[in-house]
């Protein structure tokens, strides 16, 4: 199992230092050995694919990841563009996350339609395979799309990884994408659900399994405490159906109870319940704790620099 890092929208950073600091966060984890640093589309922050090209370009070995892109804000011709743009910058390093999103953010923040979505997923890679086959035209007519348009990028390829919670989602993860990426999965529903149905669909293929996951180094009677701020900072599953369902598949109840969280023993075994349940990736997304900002970046340095020790044990 590769550990990755996985960010969030930093509140606690002035806007002018937002960008710049995301870019010492890249630097650090590459510095660190981590394998990989994702980025999620936040709603109202920093685009993921803008600031993927700026990480490229002060990184060297690192995966650079999206977790993820919603896909009804961008034509997918326009997509594989900025896409393989964003791979040229980041020399062959990026993963392309996508996915379809939210109800709450698609229709409710953007007033897009939200209709269909694993179909308009399937229309939607329709145009991006053929885009990333290289130089040439793209000829695509299905449901949703009629796209017949020239793109001459570049000649790398762009692995696409889909945020896949439901069964048909991860069907189309398994069939026609590299893999998928998941939040507020716990290690029940990923080795009883996601495994099996992801590799069901990917036959002889190999289907990468990208945990997101939090993780906090506290004491025993800080646990509790560390879940319900997890949750609460992290989660709300109940505004997403979508997630909903997915958690009725293991035992967690919301995204605290996926976390990684206790003393240096614990974090581990709780990690290698993700490994065992088949996790290929896991992407710890670090809670830092603490009454002030202080104590709560003294908090994010002490667990991502213990995470970080553990990259070489679960390689």
């Amino acid at each position: 199992m590769r550990i990755g890092l996985m960010v969030g929208s930093d509140k606690e950073r002035p806007r002018s230092d937002r960008l710049t600091g995301l870019l010492d966060d890249g630097r650090a984890a590459e510095a660190q050995g981590f394998a990989s640093f994702w980025i999620p589309q936040v709603p109202g922050y920093l685009d993921a694919l803008t600031a993927a090209a700026l990480l490229g370009q002060v990184t060297e070995r690192i995966e650079i990841g999206t977790a993820v892109v919603p896909i009804q804000t961008r034509h997918p011709l326009i997509m594989a563009q900025q896409a393989l743009t964003t791979q040229v910058a980041c020399g062959g390093r990026l993963a392309l996350g996508l996915g379809p999103s939210h109800h709450w953010i698609i229709t409710d923040q953007l007033g897009l339609e939200y209709e269909r979505p694993a179909n308009l997923v399937r229309d939607y890679l329709d145009v991006l395979r053929a885009a990333f086959q290289g130089p040439g035209t793209v000829d695509v007519d299905n449901g949703t799309f009629t796209v017949h348009s020239p793109i001459d990028v570049a000649d790398e390829q762009v692995p696409v990884l889909l945020a896949a919670l439901g069964p048909a989602m991860l069907k189309i993860a398994g069939e026609r994408a590299g893999g998928t990426i998941l939040w507020m999965a716990d290690e029940r529903a990923i080795g009883d659900y996601v495994v099996p149905t992801l590799t069901e669909a990917a036959g002889n293929s190999a289907s990468r399994v990208v945990a997101g996951v939090p993780v906090a180094l506290c004491t025993d009677i800080e646990i509790d405490n560390a879940r319900a701020y997890a949750s609460d900072v992290l989660g709300h599953a109940d505004f997403s159906p979508n997630y909903v369902r997915l958690l009725e598949h293991g035992d967690a109840e919301d995204v605290g109870d996926t976390m990684a969280a206790g003393d240096e023993a614990t974090v581990v075994s709780r990690l290698r319940r993700y490994r065992d349940a088949g996790v290929t990736d896991l992407a710890a997304r670090v809670v830092p704790l603490g009454r002030d900002a202080d104590e709560r970046r003294a908090s994010r340095e002490r667990t991502q620099a213990f995470v970080a020790s553990l990259v070489d044990e679960f390689a």
